[in-house]
């Protein structure tokens, strides 16, 4: 793989990750075209790498608060007043309210992970999910914006998302369409939905590139193209972050639906056929 593809795979990679579209189904689909069907451990683990970099500078303030507020929480915990402590700091709350929400994708990643990865080998089931992602979006635009934010938020909500995240593993269903829409679903606020689905997004994401270590060898994608993929990676990932946050603003998602309804569509007749 050359640079060129390099940052070609990066740049999906970036802004798939967040954009309701899939990444998983959208790098599968880059790689086929670019015949560069193996780009190898190393530089997807590079890849997961950057895009964990782009949501955490993009949140930046809130997970240093996040984290001080859950050490703070473990000296509450210690003193016995870590549930009145928890209620009276939000930053105390969402970061154990994360680390709940990320169970779900822990377990199925950990316990389906071989069954999963013979769903990336071919096009027409990320191509059918992505159909799905599409139905998702469509549906949840159709659901008036919560109440729910971070100050009533509750272990319901946050399971109900991370679940939504865990089922997002699979190759075509988008990880933020499907934690967005089932924070909408749950009747949180709409612009929290979208928050709180990239900042789980965090160990997850983490998560996915400490379990690939262990299988990670020798690279087969020289250094250059590496750096240039993980920087694309970064950049494009925190734009992608900025822009789905404006249009859960101001807009719909229901563009995203009519995308991966489009390029499902396309994708599914052209595997069919060829």
């Amino acid at each position: 793989m050359d640079i060129f593809q390099a940052i070609i795979i990066g740049l999906v990679q970036g802004l798939t990750e967040f954009l309701p579209v899939s990444s998983s189904a959208h790098l599968i689909f880059a790689q086929q075209a670019l015949g560069v069907a193996d780009v190898g451990l190393a530089f997807d683990v590079l890849l997961h790498l950057g895009t964990l970099v782009a949501v955490i500078a993009y949140f930046y303030h809130d997970v240093i608060e996040m984290i001080k507020g859950f050490l703070s929480s473990l000296i509450d915990l210690k003193e016995g007043k870590f549930i009145p402590e928890i209620k009276k700091d939000p930053y105390k709350k969402l970061a154990w309210l994360t680390i709940l929400a990320t169970i779900p994708v822990g377990v199925v990643g950990v316990l389906f992970n071989d069954i999963i990865e013979e769903m990336f080998t071919g096009l027409t089931i990320p191509a059918f999910l992505l159909l799905i992602t599409g139905c998702l979006l469509y549906a949840s635009q159709r659901m008036n914006s919560g109440r729910i934010n971070v100050t009533n938020l509750s272990v319901k909500e946050a399971l109900i998302m991370g679940c939504g995240q865990a089922i997002a593993i699979l190759p075509g269903l988008s990880r933020s369409g499907t934690t967005i829409a089932s924070g909408l679903f749950a009747g949180l606020d709409k612009e929290f939905a979208a928050k709180f689905s990239f900042i789980i997004s965090i160990p997850a994401i983490l998560g996915a590139a400490v379990f690939q270590l262990k299988d990670l060898g020798s690279a087969n994608v020289e250094m250059g193209a590496c750096i240039a993929g993980f920087i694309v990676a970064v950049i494009s990932g925190y734009f992608a972050i900025s822009f789905l946050l404006k249009i859960v603003r101001e807009k719909s998602l229901d563009i995203f639906a009519y995308y991966c309804w489009i390029v499902g569509m396309i994708v599914l007749v052209g595997s069919l056929i060829i």
